[in-house]
């Protein structure tokens, strides 16, 4: 039954440290009931978010295509607005056009709840996209967190007010994040009424609780709050801007956290706000060191701010992170120090730095580990190539030529491709980055499905491949004594740039069907290349596009034995993202030749690795075979259950059923007789089950085998 079974969607943990709030989470319930768009407004630091996410939770049930939530603080622009919650409901963005187009298909027809957390820098975008999506989705609501009003026709406002300073559920905060039995007849009962009863007030307050004691607290809070408002704000006044009272106390409150900190504390806070989402010791001091600043005291500078609760303690992965509202206090003193600019370029060239260190170890052992560190450094990556492309287009060409394809990989195509297609307008680069983004670009296309912009993009990028290659052999031979013979020679044999260029071309005449076209261009410069495939991804790339064509010519046995000799060097190189292609390859040859058991066991490994990389068209493709290799061996009920799910997960890509054509042909056959031989409504029945079902719960039954069903 649906009430009992696992709500869909995604949302963070509830914060251990919510307190109180009863009336209002009743509000909003109501308010979700009867509304289709419902927007908590309140100060910076009322709590807006924890209450959002706890309505959220105890909504979910009510919502059958689950409830989803997207953290919008990231942004710095409306640029990939869409692109961030296309991304949080999953929805892995391989569609081409308009950029709401998909996000619009994908939420048509669902029930769901989508969280927008964090709108008022991006009020009006934010603003736009809910009214097309309310427009587009009958059944969609939306649950949003601003400081303001988004404005949209039928919007229930649910205004936030501090927690009562004199009540129970201030002084409840304040002693779970103290850790400490606090009173309301002592100290800890003034500080809540000093503080207004403003949660993230309270909650910097309870850290220098633990540091000082009560007292302390409560004498060093009324000396400040007691002073003039000039002396009160001294330290961060905008004297152009009248401040609402509460938002006062909370600038005070955060104000005098900072005057508590150590001076390299203040320092390396100021520094830390360049950092728009989570972030780690080793980029932190990449990022922060400079004058007194370096690495021996770094580490002690943020462990202070962790102890102040200025900086969140590290996650199970050691990242760590600061709220908004206290990192934009820390940018405005970054802009007072002058260093604004430069410690927005040391956080572009550190991660330009560590995209770039990526790349170099995509082939071999530390590829899933790089994977999962981009994956990981999303945000900031994103970060430091706005700023590229603002201030070194050269440098921006070289930071997304270097992780587009792993976020193609990743389901994130929109914003490979935006980002690609920018740098190579802005850059006037030649040579490998342009060559390099130009094969990113085209592989990104492909994926997308738009193969005619595709053609032009790799044919540019075989042009840019020979012109580069060309130019260093050139200037290699000019610098060496055998000069005059290496002219005589030619340009030398194709390197990695005329490798992928080739494995491009070859992936875009296997996608439409023309596999001897993938089998000569590929096998042409292979042939003329030196090396085998384990010196190079290019190379590798190269060979496993020549095993696809020469399955879809039909050279089933010379396919398969090629296969199987890469498969064993991907795993001596611990390679996942070939290997997880050629377990698809070899799924494919099991069905063609007649052996659909072989066929399932490659398909499940498959998955297996296309879950690990987080790639959905991968798990789509892979439930796909698995499907038809279920129904040639007869076993029409798990046939329609593993293709029910992966129409979920094609879904989730926001196409229709894509692959190449061969399997195409073998899921129509096998999936017809699957459904004459179970009857067609027990096949219809099944599928939607699986259709309608928690897709994740639909793949662990796919990657288990019959004996463990």
């Amino acid at each position: 039954m649906r009430e009992t079974a696992p709500v869909r969607g995604h949302l963070p943990d509830e914060n251990p440290g919510f307190v109180g709030r009863r009336t209002e989470l009743e509000r909003m319930s109501a308010a979700l009931a009867e509304h289709r768009l419902v927007t908590v407004t309140g100060v910076g630091g009322v709590g807006k978010t924890r209450l959002a996410l706890r309505a959220a939770h105890r909504a979910a049930e009510g919502y059958p295509d689950g409830a989803w939530w997207t953290d919008l603080t990231p942004l710095d622009g409306d640029r990939l607005l869409v692109a961030l919650v296309a991304d949080s409901v999953d929805l892995s963005d391989h569609t081409p056009g308009m950029a709401t187009t998909g996000l619009c298909r994908r939420l048509a027809d669902d029930r769901l709840l989508l969280v927008l957390d964090s709108c008022e820098h991006l009020a009006e975008p934010c603003a736009r996209l809910v009214a097309e999506l309310l427009s587009a989705a009958p059944g969609l609501t939306v649950l949003a967190t601003s400081r303001q009003p988004l404005g949209v026709e039928g919007e229930q406002v649910v205004a936030l007010d501090p927690l009562p300073p004199a009540g129970g559920d201030a002084l409840e905060l304040l002693r779970r994040a103290a850790g400490e039995e606090l009173t309301a007849a002592g100290p800890a009962g003034e500080i809540c009424v000093r503080l207004e009863g403003i949660p993230l007030a309270l909650e910097l307050a309870a850290a220098q609780i633990r540091l000082q004691g009560a007292e302390a607290v409560r004498d060093q809070l009324g000396t400040r709050f007691d002073a003039p408002p000039s002396a009160r704000f001294d330290l961060l006044a905008h004297t152009e801007r009248v401040w609402p009272s509460r938002h006062q106390t909370l600038r005070a409150a955060i104000g005098w956290s900072h005057e508590l900190s150590a001076p390299l504390e203040r320092l390396l806070w100021a520094r830390l706000s360049v950092f728009r989402g989570p972030f780690d010791l080793a980029s932190a001091t990449a990022v922060c060191i400079g004058g007194p600043l370096n690495r021996a005291t770094l580490p002690g500078a943020l462990d202070g701010l962790v102890r102040a609760s200025v900086v969140h303690p590290p996650d199970a992965g050691g990242r760590l992170r600061m709220l908004d509202t206290i990192r934009a206090y820390g940018a405005t003193w970054l802009e007072r120090t002058g260093e604004t600019g430069t410690v927005a370029d040391r956080h572009a060239a550190h991660f330009r730095g560590l995209a770039r260190r990526g790349e170099t170890e995509w082939h071999g052992a530390r590829q899933l580990r790089w994977y999962r560190t981009v994956d990981a450094h999303h945000t900031d990556l994103r970060t430091a190539l706005d700023r590229l492309l603002r201030t070194d287009p050269d440098a921006a060409l070289d930071l997304i030529g270097s992780v587009a394809f792993a976020w193609s990989c990743r389901g994130r195509l929109r914003e490979a491709r935006d980002g690609l297609e920018q740098a190579l307008l802005l850059s006037g680069a030649r040579g490998r980055p342009r060559a390099r983004a130009l094969w990113a670009l085209g592989v990104t296309l492909v994926l997308q499905g738009e193969f005619g912009p595709a053609q032009e993009v790799s044919e540019r990028c075989a042009r840019e491949a020979r012109y580069t290659e060309y130019t260093e052999y050139t200037e290699y031979t000019e610098d060496t004594e055998e000069a005059g013979a290496g002219r005589a020679g030619g340009h030398g044999r194709p390197g990695d740039l005329t490798l992928d260029a080739a494995a491009l071309a070859g992936l875009l005449a296997l996608t439409t069907g023309r596999p001897m076209a993938a089998c000569v261009v590929v096998g042409h410069v292979l042939d003329a290349a030196r090396g085998g495939p384990a010196d190079s991804a290019a190379r590798l790339r190269c060979h496993l596009v020549r095993v696809f064509a020469l399955t879809g010519l039909g050279r089933l046995g010379e396919a398969r034995d090629r296969a199987l000799a890469l498969r064993a060097l991907c795993e001596e190189l611990d390679e996942h993202w070939t290997r997880t292609a050629l377990e698809y390859q070899l799924a494919l040859t099991g069905l063609l030749e007649g052996d659909p058991a072989t066929a399932a066991g490659h398909a499940r490994a498959m998955l297996e690795g296309t879950r690990g990389l987080g790639a959905s068209l991968g798990v789509a493709l892979g439930l796909d075979v698995l499907a038809t290799a279920l129904a040639a061996a007869g076993d029409g009920e798990r046939a329609a259950d593993v293709s029910g799910t992966g129409e979920a997960y094609w879904r989730s890509t926001g196409q229709p059923r894509r692959g190449l054509p061969g399997l195409r042909a073998l899921h129509e056959k096998y999936t017809d007789t699957a459904r004459a031989t179970i009857g067609e409504p027990a096949y219809e029945e099944i599928f939607v089950r699986a259709l309608t079902g928690l897709p994740q719960d639909g793949l662990d039954r796919a990657l288990r085998g019959p004996r463990q069903s």
